[in-house]
């Protein structure tokens, strides 16, 4: 007989698990696994049950999950008796911690345009983020976990097959600046190589590859019109409002942007996520956000010139690298000489940690921003540098 704290099979990690077809996420995923036979042993991932409860009082539930589904009681009821463990919504939360996909910038900045920043379901997070970390509550804590659970699930479902880019750089790099436009320049040519670009998901040289990915389906004189309009809003001091609004009138007038994916995360809540990145995976917990980002980076890493973060990342991406812990080393470009051997000098010490290494052949130092794309290709072919 099995023992009521012990899983049922079904519940225990699957053969098929791999494929998550046994994820819902969406009403219209609800329905064709319900024409199709039934919930038995499903995760039901944050989707509104309220208009589906004959459906529910007649579906086999058993060993199946609900995870933040607005039911009405007696379908809640009913699943529940039919073996199915409910997870319910939360109120009063201003996010969803079971979300079944990331967020896009238009969820994130929600009530911008009427209200402002601060009213915004980002701003919110934020601030119940400061709040609960520091009264110590658990049940805030288990919430953070689950919600950053939850945007991983979603970061690699969406990130399947993908060949990405990481491209790391200093958030304080201003709108309006050379450095800025070479930044975007890289995004827009990296997409148009048939990669995804993926950031940390904030402002400066972040927001600058982010929005040169959105560029990239476009006519090269859209990204100059682009930059001319935002450099008139260069930082996201004084007013994080203005800065948003000057992005979301770049998207308005001209949508349908490249996909790229932003990383950011509510540690550096006063460090806003751009609205250039279409698919924003935004988390609680830096430093899950912080190897992820790089972990998912499997086409190589390319640095602009940083700071403090920036050489952290560095080295956090070498690290498995010089151990070859994820299947090899992936290709590092590091871009400035200048900035990476004398202002900030990662480069030697990169270079002594790699001598007679694998990650050796994969390692670049460029002068350029426009010779990046070049170093990428080269390294990613396995020619030295």
């Amino acid at each position: 007989m099995q023992s009521n704290s012990e899983p049922s099979a079904s519940r225990r990690p699957r053969a098929h698990d791999d494929n998550r077809d046994y994820e819902i996420e969406s009403l219209a995923e609800f329905d064709r696994v319900i024409a199709s036979g039934g919930l038995a042993g499903h995760r039901v991932q944050s989707v509104d049950l309220t208009d589906r409860t004959f459906a529910l009082l007649g579906a086999d539930t058993t060993d199946s999950v609900f995870l933040g589904c607005a039911m009405e009681p007696d379908a809640a009821a009913k699943v529940r008796a039919g073996g199915a463990l409910v997870f319910p919504p939360v109120p009063g939360l201003p996010f969803d911690p079971y979300r079944g996909g990331l967020y896009s910038p238009d969820d994130l900045f929600e009530g911008l345009a009427d209200a402002g920043y601060e009213a915004t379901p980002d701003a919110r997070s934020y601030h119940w983020f400061e709040h609960t970390k520091a009264d110590g509550d658990i049940f805030a804590s288990m919430l953070r976990g689950i919600h950053d659970d939850a945007v991983s699930d979603a970061l690699d479902e969406h990130l399947a097959g993908a060949r990405v880019v990481g491209i790391m750089g200093g958030h304080a790099l201003e709108r309006g600046s050379a450095a800025y436009a070479g930044a975007a320049r890289l995004g827009r040519r990296l997409t148009r190589n048939g990669l995804t670009v993926a950031t940390g998901g904030g402002p400066g040289a972040m927001e600058a590859a982010n929005l040169g990915a959105y560029a990239a389906p476009f006519e090269d004189g859209m990204l100059d019109s682009a930059l001319e309009v935002l450099a008139k809003s260069p930082h996201f001091t004084p007013s994080i409002t203005e800065w948003a609004r000057a992005a979301f009138g770049i998207r308005q007038s001209r949508p349908g942007g490249g996909l790229s994916v932003g990383i950011p995360t509510w540690f550096y809540g006063h460090e806003p996520p751009n609205a250039f990145a279409s698919h924003i995976a935004k988390y609680f917990v830096n430093a899950v956000r912080e190897d992820g980002l790089l972990a998912r980076s499997n086409a190589g890493v390319v640095f602009l010139p940083g700071a403090a973060g920036t050489v952290q990342e560095i080295f956090d991406n070498a690290t498995p690298n010089y151990y070859q812990s994820r299947g090899g080393p992936t290709p590092m470009v590091l871009v400035d000489r200048v900035h990476w051997t004398e202002k900030l000098p990662a480069w030697p010490l990169l270079r002594a940690l790699a001598a007679e290494r694998p990650m050796a052949a994969r390692i670049a130092l460029v002068d350029s921003v426009d010779e990046a794309p070049e170093a990428l290709a080269r390294l990613t072919e396995g020619a030295p540098s």
